[in-house]
Order: C-alpha cells, then structure tokens, then sequence
C-alpha cells in the first residue's frame, strides 16, 4: 500500500465505513482476547476455586502491563497518525523506533518485579497457601516472559497507526488460538504433557503472546512500509518520548488506577469471604465480552481522529465521534441485557458453587447496570487522548476508580453488607459521564472548533 493511498483512506474514504474497516478486524481480536481470557479462566475453576480466586488476585498485575503497553501505544499511535497526517515521515519513523525501545524497558521492569515479589504480592492479600503457591508461581512466569505481551502489543499499534487493523488482527487471533488449544493441554496433561495446573494456564498464555510477537515482526516488516524500523546509531529521543508520553501517560495512570481499584476492592471482599473475590474475577472476565468490542472501536477511532486533526478536517473528527459513540452504546446495551438475564448460566461456566451463585447472581446484575453509561465515557476518554489531552481522561479515572468506587464500595459494605458492596460500580459510572460530558465539551470548543 503506498503512502498515499493510506492517506486517502484515512482522510477521504466515507466515515462510517472507515471507521467499521479500521475497527472490526480490532474488535473480532478482541473478542477473541476476550474468549481465551474466560478460557483461562473456565480451565482453571476446573482445578479449585482457590485456584480461580488465585487468577481473580493476580489481574491487577496483569491490568497493569496491559495497561502500561497499551498506554504506551496510545501515545505512539497518535503521535504517529499525526506525523503521517502532516506528511512527516521522518518523525514517523523516530516515534516508532523509540516506541519500540519504551516497550523494552517496560518488558525489563516486570522481569525484575516478577522475579522479586511474585509471593510478597499474594502474602499481602492471603494467608490461604494454595492461593498463595499458585498465584506466585502464575504471575512470575507472566512477568518474566512479558516481553511476549509487550512486544505484541507494540507490533499491533504500528500496524494500526497506518490504517492495516486487518493484520493487528491476524497477530492477535494467532495467539488467542494458541492459548486456547495449549490451555487443556498444560493444565490437565493431555497428549503426553504433564499435568502442570495453574502454571500450565501461564504457559499457555506466555506461549501464545510469543507467537503473536513473532507474526507481528513479520508483517511490520513485510507489510507496514510507511514506519522503518533501523536502529543502526539509534539513540532515544527525550523530545519524542515527552511526545509519546504526554498522551500515552495519562492512559498508563489510568490502568494503573484500575490495578490498585480491583486490588484494594479485592481486600474489601476478602474479609467478607475469597468467593467474593471469586465472583469479582468472573465478572471482570465476563465484561471484557462487552468492553473489548468498545476498546478495538476506539483503536480504529483514535488514528482517524488523529489524522485528521493533523489534517485540519473539523466535519471528519465530528462524524466520527458521533458514530464511535452511537456504536459503543449499543454494544454496552447488548451487553446489558445478556447478564441481566442469564446471570446464572453466566456463572455456571465456572463451575459455581451454591454460594458462589447466590452471591454472583446479585453481583452481575447490580455491576452491569454501569454499562449504560459506560460506552459514552470509554469514547469521550479515547478523543481527549486522540486529541492530545490525556490528562482529562486520568482525571475521570481517578474520581471514578479511587475517588468514588473504593469509598462506596468500602462504606455500602459496613452499612449494608457484602450485596451493597457492588452498587458502588453504578454510582461511580455515573460521575463518570457527567464529567466526560463537560470535559468533552471543553476540548471540542478550544481544538475541533477553531478549525477552518
């Protein structure tokens, strides 16, 4: 694809279905990604509920590199999309390749962390040994190959940022296929495998992010020609990465935010009983079906939006963003109705107890109930991050995750028990769209307005 087809497309081809093309490849991976998180997870309740809770312990961690990458290739991706939309290539490429490097130091820095405090983590939660055991020993092998992660969330945003979501797509369902097929294998010892448990659904994962950085180096190299990666006398730009980071660090904070929520509302359901945590597990694996669709929508919208800032295309920004949103609603709505009815069959896929029922059943309902607010404010953060202000979106994230959620969550419990505990999630989600609403007038009146 040469360089100017690509900018056509991304500043001339009809809206919706731009927006559509650059998105539902991202949304068909993600919903892959979705399907082989809840495998994991359905494997291994198989082992124990301990087990489970385990895994449900160990998502901070794991939301937190997610995060950090997908942070970084927020940043990245818009500065990039922005350079191509100003026909700056060479500032391309120097984004990239420090991109790259930023995905390095981050993959090392988990490697230390894993090594050191994988048991420390879980010794602070619980004093349950099985839990302990096996949740150190699932989040060290996450940790110390997370270069697969890092790496295969790297490679997807340099495809995305020049419009070839197709191929962002094809790495992401190579790894999600391989998880899945390799999960009942390591976990139970199928074909001559040893049973491996917990560790084995680690591997399988680590295994399947690996492959998906190898395809990724491949079709960079073979098919995304508008970003050359030669580090050949490289050295990091402190200018690009103050680029890169004051539109990607926002959304880092905001990830980060999200680990000490679901850590901190971890401990609040802990001392009322580790099914709790159990429960708050499942629904976390469950939602990422309703908001991975609304995330690979906002990877298609935040490089059309870019560009065309950097375009100066007033009338292309406002048709998207209106289209990203009505899209995200309806997503949330299906996703809405599908727990309210069938809570229980929900539940019933990880093998549930009595009392894991009688306590999800109530929570699933109540949490979803957030949902009809939440695709809203999910696009409203993506377009501050798109159009360079990030700082709003980490602002609606702290008062939403910190500020409301664990207070809430921590003064329902005393008053009303473990089954107020989730109306915390509601209420937060409602704070959270009124101030996405103001934050998305102001940015609109003082970028988007002003453009000819």
């Amino acid at each position: 694809m040469s360089t100017a087809h690509a900018e056509n497309k991304m500043g001339t081809m009809p809206v919706n279905r731009l927006l559509i093309s650059m998105s539902l490849p991202i949304v068909v991976s993600m919903l892959v990604q979705a399907l082989y998180n809840v495998v994991d997870s359905l494997f291994v309740s198989r082992i124990s509920e301990n087990a489970l809770t385990a895994v449900s312990l160990a998502f901070p961690v794991q939301n937190l590199m997610i995060g950090i990458s997908t942070g970084t290739g927020v940043g990245m991706n818009a500065l990039l999309s922005r350079c191509l939309g100003e026909k700056n290539h060479e500032e391309a490429g120097e984004t990239a390749r420090n991109g790259v490097f930023l995905y390095a130091m981050s993959s090392l820095l988990f490697v230390v962390l894993g090594l050191g405090f994988s048991r420390l983590f879980f010794e602070l939660q619980t004093d349950i040994p099985e839990i302990i055991e096996g949740g150190a020993a699932y989040i060290r092998i996450c940790t110390v190959a997370s270069f697969g992660l890092f790496g295969q969330i790297m490679c997807e945003r340099l495809l995305q940022s020049t419009g070839r979501a197709f191929y962002s797509m094809v790495t992401q369902l190579l790894g999600a296929v391989i998880n899945i097929i390799l999960d009942p294998i390591l976990i139970f010892g199928l074909l001559g495998f040893p049973k491996m448990g917990i560790v084995g659904a680690a591997l399988a994962t680590v295994i399947g992010q690996i492959c998906s950085l190898t395809m990724g180096v491949y079709l960079n190299i073979t098919k995304n020609p508008e970003i050359r990666l030669h580090f050949k006398g490289f050295r990091p730009s402190g200018r690009i990465i103050r680029k890169i980071y004051s539109v990607g660090f926002p959304s880092i904070l905001m990830n980060s935010i999200s680990s000490v929520m679901t850590f901190c509302m971890n401990q609040i359901l802990m001392a009322f009983t580790a099914t709790a945590t159990a429960v708050f597990g499942v629904y976390f694996k469950l939602q990422s079906f309703v908001f991975m669709p609304v995330f690979g929508l906002n990877n298609g919208m935040v490089p059309i939006i870019s560009y065309n800032y950097g375009a100066r295309n007033k009338a292309r920004i406002m048709e998207t963003l209106r289209l990203s949103v009505a899209y995200a609603v309806g997503i949330m709505l299906i996703g809405l109705i599908i727990i309210q009815i069938f809570p229980g069959q929900l539940l019933m896929m990880f093998d549930a107890s009595e009392n894991m029922l009688d306590i999800g059943k109530i929570a699933l309902r109540v949490i979803s109930l957030s949902f009809v607010f939440a695709g809203f404010g999910v696009v409203s953060s993506s377009v501050f991050q798109a159009l360079g202000n990030g700082v709003y979106s980490l602002l609606v994230s702290l008062v939403r995750q910190l500020l409301v959620i664990l207070p809430a969550a921590w003064l329902l419990g005393r008053l009303g028990g473990l089954n107020a505990v989730w109306w915390s999630f509601p209420i937060a989600e409602l704070f959270s769209v009124c101030m996405c609403a103001l934050y998305l007038k102001k940015i609109l009146q003082e970028k988007v307005d002003v453009l000819p």
